[in-house]
Order: C-alpha cells, then sequence, then structure tokens
C-alpha cells in the first residue's frame, strides 16, 4: 500500500461525509484489531505498513501470546524470525499441529526464557531435544507434548526432569504404550491424556512392560483434572487402566474435571472409577465443572450425595446406558427419559457444552411440546455447542408397516430406499409456504414446532451435531473399513428437509454435522439451512437419504454457493461423483482450508481435482478415500504433492481406495491433528476440556 493506510469514508444522516484516516483511531482500538492477526503476519507484513503500525506491532501485549495453530502459511523461515524478534516477550507459544516444522525450528523454542505455558503437540520432538529446550525453559508450567516410539526418559537431563517437576499442566499424546514424562511431573494440577498407539506388533509387548515399572507413577496429590482420550484398541484401553490404578492407591482431593473419552461398547469399570466418583461427591467445597465417563452415566452418584451441579458447564452422556437418563428401547440400546432430561436442565443450568448422541430419545405422544426434549433444552440459555441423535427432532412416530410387509424390519427398508418408493416415509422434500395448501402448509408448520424452543432458548449455539444412534463411519482407524451399513432408528426417518430448514434460525451456527439422515431425500433443506447460517466454517454430511444412490447432489451444489466462509468440509456418502460440476461448485468456497471425502464405490475425476486445488489455493489438505484403482489414487496424490507443496509448506494430501487392506497403515502416517480434527469421523461436542 506504499505505506499508507487506506482511508474509508464514513457517512451519518446527521453530519456531512467525512474523510476519517484509520490512523485517528486510537491505539487501543487499533490493537484490538491486530490481536485478530497471525503473529508471523504482524511481524512479516503489517509491521511493514507505516511507522504508526510498526510501533503498535512492538506492543508486548501482541507479543506474549503467540498462536500458529492452524497457520498454515508460516514455514520455517518465517517462525524462526518471530521466535528471534519475539523471544524475550513470549510468555504462551503454542505450535500444535506444526507438523510441518522442520526439527531445527523447534530448537529455536529455546530462545523463549519467559515461556510459561508451550505447546508442541505435533511437532517433531524427541526426548534428547526435549531435554535440551526444558532446560532453557525455567519458568514454564504448562507443556503439551507428542511421546513416540524411541522416547527415552532417561535421556532427560538433570535440569530438564527439574522442569518437569514444576509443571502444572501437561497434555501427553501417547503414540506408542507409554508413561511419557508423567513420572516427573509430581506437581501436577492438571493432567490430559491422549492415548493413540495402534496395535503394531512392535508394540505388542508394551503395556507389559510398563507393568513392571508401574510404581514409578506419582500419587498425583495435588491434581484438580484428569482426562484421556482413546483411539481404538485394547492396548489403549490397557495403559488407561494402568494411569488409573494410580488412583486406587490414593485418590486425590478437590479432583473437578474427571473426563474419560473410549470409543467402541463399553470397557469393564476400572477399579479406581467408583473411589473417584465417591471422592468427588464427598469433598466439600469442591465444584465440579466437567463429566464425561464411557457409557457410565455419574450424575446420580453425585446427586445423591447433595452435590449442587449448578456450576458444571460440560457434560458429555454420549451413549449413557445406565443411570437416571436412560430406559431400555430395545435391542440392547437405550432410549432417554424426558423427565430427567428436564430434571438434569434444572440441576445444571450453566451447561455450555453438552453431548446426548449415540442414544435415542423418541417423543411420546400427546405430551405436546412442553414435555419434548427441545423444550427442556431451550432452558440452558447458555448453551454454546450441543449432539443430539437425529430421532430427537421427530415430532411423531414412524408411520405402521403394512400388514404385508410385517416380516420386513426398517433396516431392510433402509436398503431398498430410493428404490422402491412405497417404502419412503416422512415429508421427501422441503416446500416453501407458497408451494403448499393452508392445511399442508399448518402440518408442516406443527412438525417444525418440536424444535422451535431449542431455536428461541439457545439462540448463541455455534456447534450442533445431529448423528443417527448407531452410526458407524466407512472411514476405519485401526481396523479394516466397514463395508455395512448400520440399520437407521425407524423414528429418524420422519426427520428430513423441513427439519434441516429450520435450522436456519441458528444465526450464530459454525459447525454443522449432519449424520445417519434418511428422510433426507432431495436435500433441498439444506439450501435453506445454509442460507440461514451464513457463517458456517465447518460442515460435515455423512449418509443423508438413500444409501444406493445420491438423490441430493443437485441439492448440494446450489448450497455450496452460499457457503462462503466455510473453512473445513467432510463429505461421506456411498456412490458419490466428485466430478467437473461438484469441484467446480466447490470452488466458490473461497475460504477453504480441509477436505475430505469418504464414499465407498464413489468416482472421482483428476483433472477436476487439480483444477480445484488451483483455484483455491488456501486448500492444505486434501483427504480422498473412494473408489478407484491404486495406481490411479497415487498418481493424483503425486501430481498434488508436486505441484503445490512448494508453495503451501503444511500441504497434506492422502488419496486412497477406501476397501484396500492396507489403507490402515496409511492412516497412522496422517498427521494426526487432520485425522482427529476432520478426517475420522466422531462426535466432538464436550471432547475436550474447557480451558480455564
Amino acid at each position: 500500500m506504499d505505506n499508507q493506510i487506506e482511508t474509508a469514508l464514513c457517512c451519518s444522516d446527521s453530519i456531512s461525509q467525512t474523510s476519517v484516516s484509520i490512523s485517528d483511531f486510537s491505539d487501543e482500538i487499533l490493537l484490538n484489531i491486530l490481536r485478530f492477526i497471525p503473529s508471523h503476519d504482524l511481524m512479516l507484513n503489517v509491521s511493514q505498513v507505516c511507522q504508526k503500525l510498526q510501533t503498535l506491532c512492538l506492543d508486548k501485549s501482541l507479543r506474549a501470546h503467540v498462536h500458529l495453530h492452524k497457520e498454515y502459511t508460516a514455514n520455517d523461515d518465517a517462525v524462526k524470525r518471530l521466535l528471534k524478534n519475539f523471544s524475550s516477550d513470549i510468555q504462551t507459544l503454542n505450535l500444535s499441529g506444526c507438523y510441518w516444522l522442520a526439527g531445527s525450528t523447534v530448537d529455536q523454542v529455546s530462545r523463549c526464557k519467559a515461556l510459561v505455558s508451550l505447546d508442541l503437540s505435533g511437532c517433531r520432538l524427541t526426548s534428547v531435544r526435549l531435554s535440551h529446550l526444558l532446560t532453557s525453559l525455567r519458568s514454564l508450567r504448562s507443556l503439551a507434548l507428542d511421546v513416540g516410539p524411541g522416547f527415552d526418559l532417561h535421556q532427560m537431563s538433570a535440569e530438564g526432569k527439574a522442569a518437569l517437576a514444576r509443571l502444572q499442566e501437561l497434555k501427553q499424546t501417547l503414540l506408542t504404550p507409554s508413561y511419557g514424562v508423567v513420572p516427573c511431573c509430581s506437581a501436577l494440577r492438571r493432567l490430559h491424556l491422549y492415548l493413540e498407539s495402534s496395535e503394531g506388533w512392535r508394540e505388542a509387548g508394551g503395556c507389559a512392560q510398563l507393568m513392571v515399572g508401574q510404581s514409578s507413577v506419582p500419587h498425583y496429590q495435588n491434581l484438580r483434572w484428569f482426562s484421556a482420550r482413546l483411539a481404538p484398541g485394547e492396548v489403549n484401553r490397557t495403559l488407561l487402566a494402568l494411569y488409573l490404578a494410580v488412583f486406587s492407591m490414593r485418590v486425590p482431593e478437590g479432583l473437578m474435571g474427571l473426563v474419560l473419552s473410549v470409543p467402541g461398547p463399553a470397557p469393564p469399570r476400572p477399579v479406581a472409577m467408583t473411589a473417584l466418583m465417591e471422592s468427588m461427591a464427598s469433598t466439600v467445597g469442591n465444584t465440579v465443572s466437567a463429566l464425561q465417563l464411557p457409557r457410565f452415566n455419574p450424575l446420580h452418584v453425585l446427586l445423591s450425595a447433595g452435590r449442587d451441579l449448578t456450576p458444571l458447564q460440560s457434560l458429555n452422556l454420549r451413549g449413557c446406558g445406565r443411570g437416571p437418563l436412560a430406559e431400555s428401547c430395545g435391542k440392547g440400546e437405550e432410549e432417554m427419559d424426558a423427565e430427567s432430561l428436564k430434571s438434569l436442565t434444572e440441576c445444571c443450568p450453566h451447561l455450555i457444552h453438552l453431548n446426548l448422541s449415540a442414544t435415542h430419545y423418541h417423543h411420546a405422544l400427546p405430551a405436546g411440546q412442553d414435555g419434548h426434549l427441545c423444550g427442556a433444552l431451550g432452558r440452558l440459555t447458555a448453551l454454546c455447542s450441543l449432539a443430539l441423535p437425529v430421532c430427537a427432532l421427530a415430532q411423531s412416530p414412524p408411520a405402521p408397516v403394512n400388514p404385508q410387509d410385517s416380516n420386513t424390519d426398517h433396516s431392510s427398508r433402509s436398503l431398498l430406499l430410493g428404490l422402491k418408493k412405497s417404502s419412503r416415509i416422512g415429508v421427501p422434500t422441503y416446500r416453501t409456504a407458497t408451494e403448499v395448501t393452508v392445511g399442508q402448509g399448518e402440518e408442516r408448520q406443527d412438525r417444525g414446532l418440536c424444535i422451535q424452543p431449542l431455536l428461541q432458548g439457545c439462540p448463541h449455539l455455534v456447534e450442533l451435531e445431529l448423528i443417527g444412534a448407531g452410526f458407524s463411519s466407512a472411514m476405519p482407524r485401526n481396523e479394516p473399513a466397514i463395508r455395512k451399513d448400520p440399520a437407521a432408528c425407524p423414528w429418524s426417518y420422519n426427520v428430513g428437509d423441513s427439519e434441516l430448514a429450520a435450522l436456519g434460525g441458528m444465526k450464530f451456527l459454525r459447525k454443522l454435522t449432519l449424520a445417519h439422515l434418511p428422510g433426507v431425500l432431495k436435500g433441498t433443506g439444506l439450501i435453506k439451512l445454509v442460507q440461514g447460517c451464513k457463517d458456517l466454517s465447518l460442515l460435515s454430511l455423512a449418509n443423508l437419504g438413500s444409501l444406493k444412490t445420491m438423490n441430493y447432489t443437485h441439492a448440494l451444489l446450489e448450497a455450496l454457493s452460499y457457503c462462503t466462509q466455510l473453512r473445513d468440509l467432510r463429505l461421506e456418502q456411498p456412490y458419490f461423483n466428485a466430478n467437473a460440476a461438484f469441484f467446480e461448485a466447490l470452488g466458490q468456497c473461497h475460504q477453504l482450508q480441509r477436505v475430505c471425502f469418504v464414499s465407498r464405490h464413489g468416482t472421482f475425476q483428476p483433472a477436476a481435482v487439480v483444477s480445484f486445488m488451483q483455484s483455491c489455493t488456501d486448500v492444505i489438505m486434501c483427504h480422498m478415500f473412494m473408489g478407484g484403482t491404486l495406481v490411479a489414487c497415487k498418481t493424483l496424490q503425486k501430481s498434488l504433492l508436486d505441484s503445490f507443496s512448494i508453495t503451501r509448506p503444511a500441504l497434506s494430501v492422502v488419496i486412497y481406495p477406501l476397501l484396500h487392506e492396507d489403507l490402515a497403515n496409511v492412516i497412522r502416517g496422517m498427521p494426526l491433528c487432520h485425522l482427529d480434527e476432520i478426517t475420522l469421523f466422531k462426535s466432538r461436542v464436550a471432547e475436550e476440556p474447557i480451558k480455564q
């Protein structure tokens, strides 16, 4: 801009048009604006605009906290310059997910002597490099890191171990069975574990070796928060049991948060779990801020002890099949109880994050809207993120089965959905009020009433997940791809385009996940939804409508034209055709950074993919797991990497046949941040602890 700040024209009804320069703004206003700009951009670009901005960019308030997570344009040279110029002022440094940075760049962190909090998750870190860093960072109190194969705590220097002993918070991602640095961290108040070990043969005896050295784990006497999130696999479950075994010897007093996320069937409850819950229930003056236990509802333990749960802000009851919130609904599945949910909202009125997925809710008529789940949830005015089963939005029970079809259940009908018109249940498409008669309009309005209390009572909802109970993604983790789709809940057939259109009333929605909605046939409600939710940054769609053909392609292409703020897109649908028309529509989402497509029997056009990557210059992740030969997939992957790696340092391209037997090995080599945040499907509401 030739060292000139552009002039803005301000108009008012009461004053004449006046020329006002942004340089006339106060320093305080400009500093608040500059806080939204990445640190490396401030140093390399903004500071070069003019003298005033150069001076402001030196302000310590802009240099104290450096966050480079998801700053995909920050290359090695930029980060090195940043650490060199800001080193004396940086107190918080977040390099999580910066997998593309070289080890020599990570070494420069040792310059930042005033660091109090450091996040190196996903970075290239060895035990020797960690020891060197910790020796220089004497003020460090919070650390996040990955522990991979070959990590050896014995290689840590005495100064490094002393630094670990001063830590109050540790976030540790274990890529191999290990205690990591925990044995040296005796002053911890918050411990976050991410157990990501695979079932590889090299690690078969890892947990057995840990059992021998179990006594080296400290007793966590100062711990106030414990969370553990597991990837699938018996090795991770065994490792979690080893960490929890410590609590059976001594339970920390004043534990405020206990969050355990375990995929798959509920594991046997560790002996220490009961002791932990009893301790949380009995400690006088203790405030419980977050709870999640696998397939176990802990609320009844705390409520029966007379604990005050009003401060509770995050609650994950995903798949809770025991306790006062659930009752059997047949076939080994559980259904939420409406009255208990109402009681939940009364005893936990300040919830911000609530996960009720992986279960069922069937509205009992004629209870009316006051007794509906959405009515109870509408009382949680502070709610920001919510996960629900799809059937929770069904206004009425499924249509009765014809006598001649009495031997055919809904699972068999779902396989024929799209082939037999007589099997389609519910409203086929969304239509505007001008397209229906008066009688039909009233009926359609009634169908949308159940969600209205939620829309009105929770106006600030920014994240919503609607996931069909029993849904399993075709994308594997440490196991082969799923070749059969699970049956949908019969009630979910009554959730279709009308309900999707109603979701457009959530004006502040940023993240949306829709999975396993067989009642969405043409997807016209999706258009209305994105027209209302103009600020969507993440959209995840999986198995909408028929699974034998993709019926909502036309609506999807039109909907994408309204997604101007979209950054992350995940699409999972059998028989998806990623052709030129699709990528042309997707190219209108100019803010896109990450895309992931999963499709059994899906097809793609290589030239269209290349053209899309050329037009959307901010895309740094392209993961495609579809049909096609291995040769075709590898050829396209190599072409994209060769063409764009130089200009996009964080570029991650993985294109592989979904049903190939070696896919699990490919997945293990992918950047964990992308794998965890978008590539693998899962419910993410209330998964992470609230940052305090």
